[in-house]
């Protein structure tokens, strides 16, 4: 038997082996290794403070941020995702549902808040990179479904927070239905004159770019994003070029066309207030 071994390293994201805010006193920065404490670090938007790195955060962390005094009410917080396939790869998929829940005390990769922000209600849809690197099952298409229901209900605005690495591949064909699912259900949004606005974070790709992330009335992102459909080793294999530098981050999005402008994470809440007093006004 023949060994190979790789001459070079292949192409790198800037999202490599990055995780979720760790628990502890001190937090070392992914791109310049400066240390923070996590005093610090959350007090800065969970910010580097020295290079202004965002940080993954998961949907509690948004929801005290953006709401009102930090306050909100979580709904649907029963639906739970199940094993209807039986699948099993390296190990069954409702083992990797138990061992996500223990390990991130959710119950799937989308959690759904309502609340204000200053004094604009606004229903939040965010999503947790921490349960199965925050992929598109059946829960998370049908929490969406019931909040655009919530939205129709109190005619109040809808934001999802994209962070996702695309379809969950456990549930085979009932994961991809919820990319026509959310899409559709949007389009009552849409028909309502219900704004809708689309935060990308780092990252959002796969099904999740391919349907609801990009169907905002305003797409935006954090600073640094990845955002894309395939991951690009995969497209350098197909397309037999090279790819331009960062060509799946955020700057480049917005340069291109893709985003209407990037926010800072420290400036989210007011840019939202914004948003929410402009489409008030104009209704």
């Amino acid at each position: 038997m023949g060994w190979f071994k790789r001459l070079k390293e292949g192409i790198q994201t800037t999202t490599k082996n990055k995780k979720d805010v760790p628990q502890g006193v001190w937090y070392k920065c992914k791109r310049c290794k400066a240390p923070n404490t996590m005093k610090e670090l959350k007090e800065n938007y969970f910010k580097c403070v020295k290079c202004d790195y965002h940080v993954r955060i998961g949907s509690g962390d948004y929801f005290e941020l953006i709401f009102d005094n930090g306050m909100y009410t979580e709904l649907f917080g029963d639906l739970r995702s199940k094993d209807f396939l039986n699948f099993t790869d390296l190990k069954p998929y409702a083992t990797r549902l138990q061992e996500a829940k223990a390990k991130t005390d959710l119950v799937d990769a989308i959690s759904v808040a309502e609340g204000t922000v200053d004094g604009y209600p606004l229903i939040i849809t965010a999503m947790d990179f921490q349960f199965i690197g925050g992929s598109m099952g059946s829960v998370v298409g049908q929490k969406i479904a019931l909040a655009i229901d919530r939205c129709l209900e109190t005619k109040a605005p809808l934001l999802i927070i994209s962070k996702s690495g695309g379809a969950r591949m456990m549930e085979s064909a009932f994961s991809l239905m919820q990319m026509a699912k959310t899409s559709a259900k949007l389009t009552l949004l849409a028909k309502a004159k219900i704004p809708y606005f689309s935060l990308m974070t780092d990252p959002t790709t796969g099904g999740v770019t391919a349907s609801y992330a990009m169907l905002g009335d305003i797409n935006f992102a954090e600073p640094e994003a990845l955002i894309g459909f395939a991951g690009p080793r995969v497209i350098k294999e197909t397309i037999k070029k090279d790819l331009p530098q960062g060509f799946q981050t955020s700057e480049f999005l917005l340069e291109k066309g893709f985003l209407d402008f990037i926010v800072n994470r420290s400036e989210l809440r007011d840019k939202l207030a914004r948003l929410l007093a402009l489409f008030a006004n104009k209704n």
